[in-house]
């Protein structure tokens, strides 16, 4: 059973249906039409939109596994994919828990105690706080020993919720206020700490594999600097920045974490490269990353189905020796944001939905023509990921898919994408995870065309006729020609807009 919804459901069931295993699919209320619920073999309701009444309720899930009579859980990523508390229920009822084993997660999952283990065994850490922050005092005098600016970060779980930068002291009781509020929106845990806030660091991870008896195998690494409001947006491996001896400090760090922590399945170990180039472990991810599909891009690994085969007592299907990295791969995460109105969520319904494809294009969603973006859930709807033998190519690659993809009803943060990939500082990968922030304070979304603009763009692409309201380049007389150049100077795509034809 996947204790999820959506796009990482329908990617679970996929490797699933390689492997011959049935699947259970879980839905509340809105998530009724979604694709995973039609694509696994059975589909369970577990109760209401509110995360905290079904996808979040454990109680739930396992009523819902004791009903389809299931063998595994497989929790995804987000929600209860890192609660200990889950995978203790699964052991408990019989059912194997396809991720580290609760002993492990109520280890790692408090990012508190990992940082005090990993630090033992002489990992560089973050300065911060060494217990969590219990009241606005409590935090006010760690703020005041740390030094400011700091982050508010939640003890449990990850993906930029529950964190907050702050500046002044007059800003911490607010920052610890929305902080706690969000992580237990998306945690069911509201405990928080502090962290010294680096300048304009970049944010890498370690894709890593371990095996029930001590095996650790890495899959290379991801950068993800380019974040907004501390979110991942657009992630890539290898890394620009650094070099092969920095590459194998780096892999070597985590492999040490993986280790000292004792890390079984599929897990992320995540570090900050400060701008002098020195490395500082930030925490654990222990589950499989939204961002993963790109390792596998490059590696070839399907790590779901490592997963699996930990999971099952089976054990890793390779060795170290056995994976190759081959290429440059980069991730766009589509979410369904309006850019124009500070990025606010756009719930709604998906009425036209195109996916890009092509030689090294990888597009992991479960939209649809018609799909429901219910409010109660994350934004992300797709993600547009590319591969080529280099990362020039793989970044035209990026540029051509993003221009084929259509998702028509819902706003969505594709145009902030196309603008990131034209960055000077991305395309020369000197960015940081401050980066984005910057750029968003002038940019403006380009303005979607009305539908005569659009029927006048494609009279003029069909007949080559000019018309007075439509600036064509001059000297361009095949229809080719004019398009790529309309759409370059534009950022138009006609074939978005028009309906009906």
């Amino acid at each position: 059973m996947i204790a999820n919804r959506g796009e990482i459901a329908l990617r679970i069931i996929r490797t699933c249906k390689k492997l011959r295993v049935k699947t259970v699919g879980v839905y509340s209320d809105p998530d009724i039409e979604l694709r995973h619920v039609v694509e696994a073999d059975e589909a369970v309701h577990i109760g209401p939109g509110e995360p905290s009444k079904s996808y979040l309720n454990i109680p739930s899930i396992l009523e819902a596994a004791n009903e389809s009579n299931v063998d595994a859980v497989h929790p995804g990523y987000g929600f209860l994919a890192e609660n200990p508390d889950l995978a203790r229920a699964c052991e408990e009822s019989g059912l194997i828990f396809v991720g580290p084993p609760s002993r492990i997660l109520g280890r790692v999952a408090n990012k508190l105690e990992s940082k005090r283990v990993v630090s033992e065994a002489g990992i560089p850490v973050i300065p911060g706080s060494r217990k969590e922050v219990s009241s606005l005092e409590d935090a006010e005098g760690e703020a005041r020993r740390i030094g400011f600016p700091i982050l508010v970060k939640a003890v449990f779980g990850g993906g930029g919720r529950g964190l907050r930068i702050i500046r002044s002291l007059r800003e911490l009781k607010g920052g610890l206020e929305r902080a706690g509020a969000e992580a237990k929106t998306g945690f069911g845990r509201s405990d928080l700490y502090l962290e010294k806030y680096l300048d304009k660091p970049r944010h890498i991870e370690v894709q890593v594999i371990a095996g029930r008896r001590g095996k650790v195998l890495h899959l290379g690494e991801r950068e993800c600097s380019l974040q907004r409001r501390y979110q991942k947006i657009l992630e890539e491996t290898p890394s620009p920045v650094l070099k092969n001896l920095e590459r194998k400090r780096l892999v070597g760090l985590a492999l040490k974490v993986a280790q000292v922590t004792r890390y079984e399945n599929a897990g992320t170990m995540e570090f900050i490269r400060s701008d002098d180039g020195k490395f500082y472990y930030l925490e654990t991810n222990k589950r499989i990353q939204v961002e993963h599909l790109i390792t596998e891009m490059v590696t070839d690994v399907d790590i779901v189905e490592e997963q699996l085969r930990i999971a099952s007592g089976d054990g890793l299907s390779l060795s170290q020796d056995e994976i190759e990295f081959s290429g440059s791969a980069i991730n766009c995460r589509i979410n369904a944001e309006d850019p124009s109105n500070r990025f606010a969520p756009t719930p709604g319904r998906v009425s036209r939905f195109v996916s890009p494809g092509g030689p090294g294009v990888r597009v992991d969603t479960a939209l649809f023509d018609g799909c429901p973006v219910p409010e109660y859930y994350d934004s992300l709807v797709a993600k547009v990921a590319c591969v080529a033998r280099t990362r020039e190519d793989a970044i035209r690659r990026m540029r051509i898919a993003l221009a084929e993809t259509v998702v028509e009803g819902v706003p969505t943060t594709i145009p902030l994408h196309q603008m990131l990939i034209e960055n000077r500082l991305f395309v020369g990968g000197e960015y940081h995870t401050q980066l984005l922030d910057g750029l968003l304070k002038d940019w403006q979304p380009p303005s979607v065309i009305t539908s005569e603009e659009a029927a006048a763009v494609y009279a003029v692409v069909r007949n080559r006729i000019a018309i007075p309201s439509i600036a064509v380049p001059p000297g361009l007389a095949r229809k080719s020609d004019w398009r790529s150049s309309f759409q370059e100077r534009s950022n138009l795509r006609p074939a978005l807009y028009v309906e009906g034809i």
